[in-house]
């Protein structure tokens, strides 16, 4: 398991690079470690520094809590096509966006960064308190029932007022379709607190999932809080997707994807599991955003676009198999 860890950090490492160093202008590796690590004054060294680190950066950041987030969705949920879609996290910060835009005229990245987590926040706890008696259950159903129904009504309200206003359409047709490029750092500087204590609570989650595997009597016997562990497990799928979706918009396929590669290394040991899942998260969306850049050009596409491209195969191959139902 270690030399998996290590193959898939190498994959991160390498991943990175590439994303430095490739674009509408490719910049050796040589040179990008310079532009890195020195004071090295050239126009490619301002490309990397203004532009691709702080893309990158956020690759990296929303790869791993999309990633660890759609492990913890599937394990807690038992379901294995879940991911950071079903509990509305991602409509909720699209409506927040909307009504930001709609409601009050406001256009400016940050305030739209502010509203998306607020509206990703609310929906996950609207959520959490019409389902909360299923916390007690052992599968978590009824919560991915309503989430997936707040999913569709706050779907269907953003739709509305896209349709009823030509701005909030222009400013929800870059966010919806997921992208790591073009946003402010001062709003990544602020969130990143938040990714980081998600990612902490989702490693210690882990622990707790593999023994709600077992089932929730045999669990309660082995001395675990259910209650707590699923708690835990919720605020952290919150604190990862909300910030992720108020950087990037809403990207698919990275959660569903990355947990189900995870577990072909790891199993179901959950311990394991979730930091692969992220650092799989990781190379999926920088990769996706590289392939974006350099298969249109001199255009590119967003790295949503090309996660959708490369997530729908996967998922129609998962509902094929037999075996989907044996989380």
């Amino acid at each position: 398991m270690r030399w998996a860890a290590l193959v898939l950090a190498a994959a991160v490492i390498s991943s990175v690079l590439l994303s430095l160093a490739v674009g509408s202008r490719n910049i050796g590796v040589g040179e990008v470690l310079r532009a890195v690590l020195s004071d090295l004054d050239s126009d490619n060294a301002t490309v990397i520094r203004s532009q691709r680190v702080p893309r990158t950066i956020l690759g990296v950041l929303a790869g791993a809590a999309l990633g660890m987030a759609g492990a913890l969705m599937q394990g807690h949920t038992r379901n294995p096509l879940a991911d950071p879609g079903l509990f509305g996290v991602s409509a909720g910060a699209s409506f927040g966006v909307a009504v930001l835009v709609f409601g009050l005229g406001i256009e400016a990245p940050g305030a739209q960064a502010t509203a998306a987590l607020v509206g990703a926040a609310a929906a996950t706890a609207a959520v959490f308190l019409v389902g909360l008696r299923s916390l007690h259950s052992g599968a978590l159903v009824m919560l991915a029932v309503v989430g997936t129904t707040l999913s569709a009504l706050l779907v269907a309200l953003t739709m509305a007022m896209i349709l009823l206003d030509r701005r909030t359409l222009n400013v929800l047709r870059f966010f919806e379709v997921g992208s790591i490029a073009n946003r402010e750092d001062q709003v990544l500087l602020t969130v990143a607190p938040l990714l980081v204590v998600g990612a902490v609570l989702a490693l210690a989650n882990g622990f707790a999932l593999n023994q709600l595997g077992l089932g929730v009597e045999i669990a309660r016997v082995l001395g675990a809080r259910v209650r707590t562990a699923r708690v835990v497990g919720i605020l952290a799928i919150t604190l990862l997707i909300g910030p992720a979706t108020a950087l990037c918009g809403p990207i698919v396929f990275v959660g569903l994807v990355a947990p189900h590669a995870a577990r072909r290394i790891t199993g179901h040991d959950y311990r394991w599991l979730v930091p692969l899942a992220g650092l799989i998260g990781v190379v999926l969306l920088l990769v996706a955003d590289v392939v974006g850049r350099v298969c249109a050009p001199p255009g590119e596409l967003e790295a949503g676009i090309v996660m959708a491209a490369i997530g729908a195969p996967v998922l129609i191959g998962l509902t094929r198999r037999r075996r989907v139902v044996a989380l």
